[in-house]
């Protein structure tokens, strides 16, 4: 009897694998530990491009018939102005796929211009765009979402350390996660799949959030004032992308929050930020909700229209979270 969606899950593993790799190649070449180059967008815009390239190229072999919707399309790479780019783009793109042209990068990019179906991938080629450029933490994430729900999320952080108790450990670490199948750490460079779990702490006191970097993402006030309602001591940690959703499955966190910024009241979150992570949390044990209590809802389209905010816990503290909101 097959196990469902262990081909999917089997490819997604492996595109997520080859494209971080490669992103950890233009990493090393282009981000130098300058201010002026901490501040070119550049790299990662090779590096987005390169990675939905080599992903959308896999899964347009493995699964032709499934619509991939994904944050790049080659509109701006294919202008003459551009050319510059575009070459760098299939020079790294080549380090994985030697035969490919700038035309078939182009196209494979535009693999990912697809709108949501009953069943479809959703593709963040490089989540932590200044993570990434401060050489720290960012993520390539990829679902598979079937009658608007996640049913395998795949995780890729480069710069995450195995432990993050040994910051100067080894770093590289991948997330899998099928729907009713439970939540898995892998090396990114290779070794055993460990079981993952969230922590099973139900005392606020001795838990701890980790939140964005950047507070136009976020609203930073909010949650400091919602660690004191709930009694939490220890400070959150502070992650580029969903290298967040990664800690809180594997017991380093138990609240990941992302409530919504008052700078901005009509944003709504993309479908690519959260549904890879939201799904390893659930399997690992935790739970994923907006902050109103809602289920993530992954059927609306590009978009979590009709959700506001991210609250991810283990699961144990998540009423006490969403009545913590409510009174605020």
């Amino acid at each position: 009897m097959s196990i469902p969606y262990s081909a999917e899950k089997e490819h997604a593993y492996q595109a997520i694998v080859r494209a971080a790799t490669l992103c950890q190649l233009i990493q090393a070449d282009m981000v130098k530990p300058t201010a002026a180059q901490k501040v070119d967008r550049s790299p990662v815009t090779v590096a987005d491009y390169a990675s939905q390239a080599i992903i959308c190229q896999g899964l347009a072999d493995a699964f032709p018939n499934d619509p991939v919707v994904a944050e790049e399309t080659s509109e701006e790479l294919r202008s003459s102005d551009q050319a510059g780019m575009l070459a760098q783009v299939a020079r790294y793109v080549r380090t994985s796929a030697p035969h490919a042209g700038r035309e078939d990068v182009c196209d494979w990019i535009d693999h990912g211009g697809a709108e949501p179906g009953p069943r479809f991938w959703t593709l963040d080629p490089i989540d932590g765009t200044k993570g990434f450029l401060r050489g720290e933490q960012y993520a390539v994430a990829l679902a598979l979402i079937v009658d608007d729900q996640v049913q395998v999320g795949a995780l890729a952080c480069p710069n995450l350390p195995l432990d993050l108790a040994r910051a100067d450990g080894p770093r590289g670490t991948v997330f899998l996660a099928v729907r009713g199948q439970g939540a898995q750490m892998i090396p990114l460079d290779g070794g055993p799949a460990l079981p993952t779990s969230v922590a099973s702490i139900g005392d606020p006191s001795t838990a701890r959030f980790v939140e964005s970097v950047e507070s136009g993402h976020t609203d930073h006030g909010a949650h400091e004032s919602l660690a004191r309602a709930l009694g939490i001591g220890q400070p959150s940690v502070r992650l580029d992308s969903q290298a967040k959703y990664g800690i809180v499955a594997r017991g380093d966190a138990s609240i990941y929050l992302r409530l919504p910024s008052p700078k901005s009241p009509d944003y709504r979150e993309k479908i690519w930020d959260h549904a890879a992570g939201a799904l390893i949390i659930e399997e690992a044990g935790g739970r994923v909700t907006d902050a109103l209590g809602a289920d993530l809802d992954f059927g609306q389209g590009r978009q979590l229209e009709k959700n506001r905010g991210i609250v991810a816990s283990n699961g144990y503290l998540h009423t006490r979270i969403l009545d913590a909101i409510k009174l605020a």
